[in-house]
């Protein structure tokens, strides 16, 4: 799992969160969405395109953080993915020894970070995050984002008595804009599917203890992005990923 790395405040984590900010149109209330859903897909599987467009749903739901990361274990079908990442593949792996699961498939989804389900089907992904909503599993935690000229400010608000992790990571999830690929080989020869929030970079940007904390980082570089999220989330002793308990996203406005 690239959050997995050890804490670092590195220039280019910086600069790339710095652009996240500046993507924002305006400062950002504190929210709590619904939930976090991140769909392990490929365009080489067969079974993954109903998911994808699902998925595309969840995207344009402003109550969900919906994220896409595109795998490579399947390339060897006869198709490269051509938004695979090997540290997209290696976050499911992680995912998969912290749920203590004997292997990884497509389409998954995993919500909040706590439990998996198949991706394409739309009963089990919206039960999943109700059932977690009614059940305290839900966004514990309220996240504001707001910039100036000078930089990015992160709040992280205090965490609510019972039930949530002390430490968690601040994670800063990076994705590309809708695309439509058409694909040339392999099982799904010849079909041209539009990806949403792909997963372009992960990083790791600092640390939270239960408390209300806030992170004000520098705006020294500017990348073009479709845009980020923002995940507090809990990692266990081993680099493992645990339940994610505050999300925003934060998109490129439309000129």
């Amino acid at each position: 799992m690239a959050s997995g790395n050890p804490i670092r405040l590195a220039t280019a984590a910086l600069a790339l969160l710095a652009f996240c900010g500046l993507a924002n149109a305006g400062d950002q209330q504190a929210g709590r969405p619904l939930g976090v859903v991140e769909l392990f897909t490929s365009q080489g599987c067969v079974s993954c395109p109903p998911a994808d467009e699902f998925f595309a749903e969840l995207a344009a739901n402003p109550d969900v953080v919906a994220l896409a990361y595109h795998v490579d274990y399947w390339d060897y079908l006869g198709w490269q993915d051509t938004l695979s990442r090997k540290e997209n593949t290696e976050r499911q792996f992680d995912y998969m020894r912290a749920f203590n699961s004997r292997s990884v498939y497509t389409p998954q989804a995993v919500i909040n970070g706590r439990t998996h389900v198949n991706g394409a089907s739309r009963d089990a992904v919206n039960g999943a995050l109700d059932a977690m909503a009614r059940a305290g599993e839900g966004m514990q935690v309220g996240i504001r984002i707001s910039h100036s000229d000078d930089g990015v400010v992160i709040d992280a608000g205090d965490a609510e008595r019972g039930g949530v992790a002390a430490n968690a990571h601040v994670i800063v999830v990076y994705f590309a804009p809708p695309q439509t690929i058409t694909i040339g080989k392999g099982e799904n020869d010849g079909r041209s599917l539009t990806y949403w929030n792909a997963v372009s970079d992960i990083q790791t940007a600092g640390m939270w203890h239960g408390k209300a904390q806030r992170y004000e980082l520098p705006m020294s570089e500017i990348t073009k992005k479709g845009g980020c999220a923002v995940l507090l989330q809990a990692v266990d002793r081993n680099g493992l990923p645990g339940p994610i308990i505050g999300a925003a996203v934060i998109r490129k406005p439309t000129l």
